[in-house]
């Protein structure tokens, strides 16, 4: 939240976009999720695994 609120602030705006969150997702959440064994030996990737879900996820009305 803090780096979406500074995102917007960099871009001169004082509210946060569905898109600030997008544009920083990855990089906050792409430490925190581990690939099982089978998943690496598959040849997935951590960074994938999060675009997609960022992909997913519809923003709120």
């Amino acid at each position: 939240a803090s780096g979406a609120r500074a995102r917007a602030a960099l871009q001169g705006r004082d509210y946060v976009l569905p898109d600030d969150v997008k544009a920083l997702a990855a990089s906050a959440l792409r430490h925190r999720l581990l690939l099982s064994p089978a998943a690496e030996i598959e040849g997935r990737r951590v960074e994938d695994l999060v675009a997609g879900l960022i992909e997913q996820v519809e923003a709120p009305k």
